[in-house]
């Protein structure tokens, strides 16, 4: 069976897309893992993940790139998640809930309104084999570019991830290294979703990195 996959990569265009979608989004997943599982914020990678599919409902009701309104509710998510739990007393982990779920409920009512229900599920659900080069080259190009940005801010990330209190003390700009990964995050949720789908882009942050941290002790080996 892996020597037919292995001929049709060099018959077959969709599976070569398929299969270079695949690993880029599988390294771009586990770098924003680390520090997502790092900082104990599993859940925000669900959350966000999930609360672009109103983004992606309204772009499809008004003819535009699912991308655009997928970033922008993935975003506006984030923020509404971190004001929560830093202007209430509500905690982090309920402010995920409470934005989670109304995103998704949203979501899913617009996915209603809509006509296009079928490509919305695909969304969800993901449909690697249906990746064209327009998505391939997409989702290499926002993978590269988060990486480079990981690589730029490594140092500050894993300070403010480590002790964000210490970071704070020494002059760091802890909230705008949090927003960053938020924007990180949603990058690397949005592009992945058409391919694997929001469901499955969340065990592709997790688990990989949640293995890593079982075997060592530096992010850097993670």
């Amino acid at each position: 069976m892996i020597q037919n996959f292995i001929n049709g990569l060099y018959e077959f265009h969709f599976l070569q897309n398929t299969l270079i979608t695949a690993v880029v989004i599988g390294i771009v997943s586990g770098a924003v893992g680390c520090f997502i599982i790092l900082r104990g914020m599993s859940l925000m990678g669900d959350a966000i993940s999930h609360a672009v599919l109103p983004g992606v409902a309204i772009s499809y009701i008004l003819g535009i790139n699912f991308f655009i309104g997928a970033i922008a509710f993935g975003l506006l998510s984030s923020l509404i998640i971190t004001y929560i739990k830093n202007n209430s007393l509500i905690k982090g982990d309920t402010a995920i809930g409470i934005t989670f779920s109304s995103f998704l409920a949203l979501g899913i009512i617009l996915i209603g309104v809509a006509n296009s229900s079928t490509d919305l599920f695909h969304i969800l659900f993901g449909n690697i084999l249906a990746v064209q080069d327009i998505d391939k080259w997409l989702t290499i190009g926002v993978s590269i570019f988060v990486l480079i940005v990981i690589a730029l801010f490594f140092k500050q990330l894993l300070i403010t991830s480590f002790d964000p209190l210490m970071a704070k003390a020494i002059g760091m700009k802890v909230n705008f290294y949090h927003y960053l990964l938020m924007v990180l995050l949603t990058l690397v949720s949005v592009t992945a979703m058409q391919s694997v789908g929001t469901i499955l882009i969340v065990a592709m942050l997790i688990t990989p990195a949640a293995t890593a941290y079982l075997y060592t002790n530096s992010l850097k080996k993670c």
